[in-house]
């Protein structure tokens, strides 16, 4: 095997299940890693040891990796390949796994320092060691890579211009609409996007130091980064005297014109067709092993498709769009709204192309349906023009989606082969993505997943659930005393020992309490906005900070009864109060649905997109809007009365 890439480690993955002694060479020297994850590498969320591939140990004696190992040349007589040390590693079968390269255009001034590409785990770690002096970044090309680098540098803290030559972002996946509206999003990061213009030079004298561009105008930066594509990486086999394209060909069995060599992923052209997908790569890799192995099958395409996180915006894409969208022949329909974008492309009725930017709950059937080109009649094509769904909501559930429908578009993992998983025994995301691949790369179909697992298996808990429902039950038994037992009396008669007197009825005792109160209630909504705010995700998980937001709660709540012992009064002071004690019943109400969310949604209340806990959630959150204005109030009125 020639390249340790994710589709070149899968091929001989499949060959060591199968019986075969596979050896992988290398070229890079580092652990076989996870390409899609170089993103979070970049911007400091993970470390490389998070990216490396799984389970390369557990593949027994049939595997062998030697990293570092450059291929040469393949001699196709002796049946053997050369290493760049001299060495000489003989083959029965060969399976070129090369990969592509960054493409690099001739820019005048490209060959200054300053200039990066962004590809490899190297590109990756020469542009952490930049970001470490790198002021202003101009990323050139607004592909999938160069706004995955835009997000990592962004992440860094560097101001970051994005130059698109094309007329939209993403040009390959989407049409003007999306782009400009993947642009929005993408300015609304602070990452600055310009499209529809060239960039002319590269310019400084000894580093970098701006760009001119095709319209005469310059941009300022330090750090220019290179994402104008990839080119196959057919070297080896076009001096093998293999017959190549753009790519390697291969027939359906991946075979070379040497039967005895295979080629997969990124470096091979299948019936004119390449694949600059993770997921068609593993398909050929599946492909490969079998005809190797003596098993006979055939790999009959695939139909390009996107569905991933691009700098924190969910983008859909099924479908050869921009040949759609360029062809007078081809009917389309757009809906959109202030939170999405989606288009749907017919050819005589049959759905042949689609395109989401923003939340699409239907983009898995949406791709098996131009994969199937569905029928689209016309009162699924009025709903879409209406709400943006072609199935209603319950036609789109989990276990009405067919076995072909396409879950994991990294892995191409479908919904039968995760059925498949859960039957076997897989009850957790973690158990099914070990089984199938599926949520192994991006993770964006995670949530899906999980829904799978709801249906054909037993939900999971959550982290620490049974201290969450215990606080829950204590906040939830002090907001319902009020209903229950009503308030607690006043002292008929002056005590001074008494403790209902000191709380109640003296003055300072009672501003004391109120504004401990009003600290509690702050803290509170402070800590409910953690989840939105990123640099928090220091100081502990989520999981923690929601103990401490219930334990905060109970604390007002005693709060609230050591300032008004239940009696809520009348006018402003009784909205205050009824405001406070729906807002402590409904936060432990949510609370409770939190921590018990897997043994609901075992029982089929709710789901992993839709869990219990949603409803009380939003209540709570809106019986908290109306409480600061009303305690603002309700201070002025005290002092003023």
């Amino acid at each position: 095997m020639i390249g340790g890439g994710p589709v070149g480690i899968r091929a001989a993955q499949e060959l060591v299940q199968r019986g075969q002694q596979v050896t992988v060479l290398s070229g890079e020297a580092v652990t076989p890693y996870n390409r899609v994850r170089l993103t979070p590498l970049l911007s400091g969320d993970v470390q490389f040891g998070d990216i490396i591939l799984p389970d390369l140990e557990n593949l027994g004696e049939g595997f062998t990796l030697v990293e570092g190992m450059r291929v040469v040349a393949i001699d196709r007589d002796a049946q053997q390949v050369v290493t760049a040390d001299g060495g000489t590693w003989p083959f029965d079968k060969l399976v070129v796994a090369t990969g592509s390269n960054a493409f690099v255009p001739r820019i005048p001034g490209v060959e200054l320092p300053g200039v990066f590409t962004f590809r490899t785990a190297d590109d990756a770690a020469a542009l952490l060691a930049r970001s470490l002096s790198a002021r202003k970044v101009a990323v050139i090309g607004g592909g999938l890579l160069g706004l995955e680098a835009a997000k990592g540098m962004r992440a860094r803290g560097c101001e970051v211009t994005v130059i698109e030559h094309e007329a939209r972002l993403m040009p390959r996946q989407l049409d003007s609409g999306g782009g400009a509206r993947l642009a929005l999003q993408i300015e609304d990061i602070g990452v600055a996007v310009r499209t529809g213009i060239a960039v002319k030079t590269i310019d400084g004298e000894f580093r970098v130091a701006g760009l001119t561009l095709s319209d005469g105008s310059t941009i300022s930066c330090d750090t220019v980064i290179v994402c104008t594509g990839v080119r196959a990486n057919i070297t080896l086999a076009q001096e093998a005297k293999l017959a190549f394209g753009r790519g390697v060909v291969v027939n359906d069995q991946m075979q070379t014109s040497d039967p005895d060599i295979f080629a997969v992923g990124e470096c091979c052209e299948h019936q004119g067709q390449m694949y600059g997908l993770v997921g068609p790569g593993y398909a050929q890799a599946e492909v490969a092993a079998a005809e190797i192995a003596g098993e006979g099958t055939r790999f009959v395409g695939q139909t390009p498709a996107t569905k991933l996180k691009v700098i924190g915006a969910d983008v859909f894409s099924a479908g050869a769009v921009e040949q759609l969208d360029a062809s007078a022949a081809i009917k389309s329909h757009v809906w959109e709204d202030n939170l999405g974008y989606r288009r749907i492309f017919l050819d005589r009725g049959k759905l042949v192309g689609a395109i989401a930017v923003g939340p699409c709950p239907q983009a898995s059937r949406l791709q098996d349906g131009v994969e199937q080109q569905i029928t689209v009649y016309p009162w699924m094509l009025h709903r879409f023009r209406k709400t943006g769904q072609l199935w209603l909501e319950g036609e789109q559930a989990v276990d009405a989606m067919p076995d072909t429908a396409t879950v994991c578009n990294c892995t191409g993992v479908t919904c039968g082969a995760i059925r498949k998983a859960i039957n076997n025994g897989c009850g957790t995301v973690d158990e099914v993505s070990f089984e199938t691949g599926a949520s192994t790369v991006c993770g964006t179909c995670r949530p899906l997943v999980e829904d799978l697992i709801d249906v054909g298996g037993k939900p999971q808990p959550m982290p620490l659930w049974k201290p969450v429902l215990g606080f829950s039950c204590v906040a939830a038994l002090g907001a319902l005393y009020p209903l229950l037992a009503g308030h607690v009396p006043l002292p008929t008669s002056y005590d001074a020992d008494s403790l209902r007197v000191w709380l109640w009825r003296d003055n300072i005792v009672k501003q004391w309490s109120g504004f401990i109160l009003l600290g509690l209630f702050v803290s509170a909504m402070v800590i409910g906005l953690r989840k939105r705010i990123r640099w928090t995700d220091r100081l502990g998980s989520f999981d923690a900070w929601r103990l401490v937001h219930l334990g905060i709660g109970i604390a007002a709540i005693i709060g609230f009864v050591a300032h008004t012992g239940f009696r809520l009064g009348s006018n402003l002071n009784m909205a205050l109060g009824l405001g406070f004690i729906l807002t402590a019943a409904f936060g432990a109400i949510a609370g409770l649905t939190t921590g018990g969310d897997h043994e609901l949604r075992a029982r089929r209340i709710g789901n992993s997109r839709n869990p219990p806990r949603k409803l009380p959630t939003w209540v709570h959150i809106l019986t908290i809007w109306p409480l600061p204005v009303l305690i603002l109030l309700h201070v002025l009125a005290s002092y003023a009365f």
